[in-house]
């Protein structure tokens, strides 16, 4: 069954991005990204409570995890939700991010003291070309300076999160570890709301299916099926993965969204689904 995690992580985390569209177009960014991480705090809090975690351990060790979740939960699905919101296209934000396994991987080294092979070079090249075959490059002739430098902000902070979480955030229980990243995260947006934006959310169905569709399998699901890959595994390797993102999501906007799939879309999941399994697979 946990082998069978990468496949499940990249369903899960793909299909955020068919909800999350509906979610911008019916609420404020940072609003609804504090309304999100209010009720995954209240679920891990509930889950650990039910299942005897120990909750209040040292405070280095809750520290680290809500730090953890300013990074990841706070400045990296902040930066993307902004980008777009100011009117960067998705492909490019998501392009942007897309180059997390290559500066995990440039960093893994001299952080975390991870040997970093030329298979998993190879393997993260090949990954990122078959990403951009996916996102393309016909982006236009302006980019808003301001959705450009939110995705270079998002990409410092998944990639800082997690060689932090690798590093230093791995002595609490799993569900109570996610417990604090998420109030990390709903404190970050709370103040974001009180200091800077007018707080608003339209409560359709829509915003409510796409909501719980997030809060449920992104934030329950996938986001614990991440933490634990990173935990037990190499942060180099892990992020790996990521490069299969864009053209999952692709096929999925393409099954439940009748949106085009291209040969490119076809041929870039081709390129990367071999640079992951070069860069992942064990050494004989």
């Amino acid at each position: 069954m946990i082998r069978l995690f990468p496949f499940v992580f990249i369903l899960l985390w793909s299909s955020a991005f068919i909800t999350t569209k509906p979610i911008v177009d019916n609420s404020e960014p940072f609003t609804a990204l504090c309304f999100r991480f209010f009720f995954v705090a209240l679920g891990f809090f509930i889950y650990s409570i039910f299942t005897k975690k120990i909750i209040f351990d040292r405070i280095n060790y809750i520290i680290q995890s809500l730090f953890s979740g300013v990074l990841f939960h706070g400045f990296y699905l902040g930066g993307v939700f902004f980008s777009v919101s100011n009117g960067l296209p998705t492909g490019i934000a998501a392009l942007i991010v897309t180059l997390q396994p290559i500066l995990t991987n440039a960093l893994a080294g001299p952080i975390l003291n991870e040997k970093v092979t030329w298979k998993q070079w190879i393997g993260v090249v090949l990954g990122f070309i078959g990403a951009c075959l996916v996102l393309g490059f016909d982006v236009g002739n302006t980019l808003p300076l301001i959705g450009i430098l939110a995705s270079i902000v998002a990409l410092i902070a998944i990639t800082s999160s997690t060689l932090w979480q690798k590093k230093l955030s791995n002595n609490l229980p799993l569900s109570v570890s996610n417990m604090y990243q998420a109030i990390g995260g709903c404190l970050f947006h709370l103040i974001v709301i009180i200091l800077f934006v007018d707080p608003y959310i339209n409560f359709s169905t829509t915003f409510i299916i796409a909501m719980s569709h997030q809060i449920i399998l992104v934030s329950f699901g996938a986001f614990t099926i991440l933490m634990y890959l990173i935990k037990n595994n190499s942060a180099s390797k892990t992020v790996t993965i990521f490069f299969l993102i864009p053209a999952t999501s692709a096929a999925m906007a393409w099954l439940f969204l009748n949106e085009s799939l291209s040969t490119y879309d076809i041929f870039g999941f081709l390129i990367a689904s071999f640079g992951v399994f070069i860069s992942t697979r064990e050494n004989k």
